[in-house]
């Protein structure tokens, strides 16, 4: 067995749309990146690639290849999932909370948790997402940016 850990964070603009854990929640800013910028995702796809010690997420998709442009997280997902099971391990368990000061996402959570573990192909119940403030703290809580921390167990094959 092997444990992994991700953090990713994002600017919050104007004009963007907010995804996380591939679910567009409405609000009136969304995060500022190469791809869709989905922070959750991002922080579990880099878990899950220190796991296995293949690098982070920029290795495998870098912002300077226009192919990611946009690019749904989910699809990165799920190629970071076919990494895992080309070298011979499976995902155990997911862990993982977002750090916002709003929108709410407690509505969302449900669906983020779904989407995470149809691409990861294990069961719902293996998936954890959490959401947390920071009491007006930091860049989260000046809501100049959102974050997200995750820990994977995975297994060998």
């Amino acid at each position: 067995m092997r444990v992994g850990y991700g953090y990713d964070v994002h600017r919050l603009q104007e004009g963007r749309r907010l995804v996380l854990g591939g679910v567009e929640i409405p609000h009136t800013q969304g995060l500022l990146g190469h791809s869709d910028a989905d922070v959750l995702l991002h922080a579990i796809c880099d878990a899950l690639l220190g796991a296995v010690a293949l690098g982070d997420i920029g290795q495998h998709f870098p912002d300077s290849d226009s192919q990611y442009q946009d690019i749904n997280s989910l699809l990165l997902l799920k190629e970071v999932a076919g990494i895992l099971q080309r070298t011979g391990w499976r995902v155990i368990n997911v862990d993982s909370t977002v750090v916002a000061q709003e929108p709410r996402l407690a509505p969302h959570i449900k669906q983020m948790r779904q989407n995470i573990a149809r691409f990861l192909a294990i069961e719902t119940e293996k998936v954890s997402v959490k959401a947390t403030t920071t009491e007006g703290l930091g860049f989260e809580g000046s809501q100049q940016g959102i974050s997200a921390h995750a820990v994977v167990l995975i297994e060998q094959a």
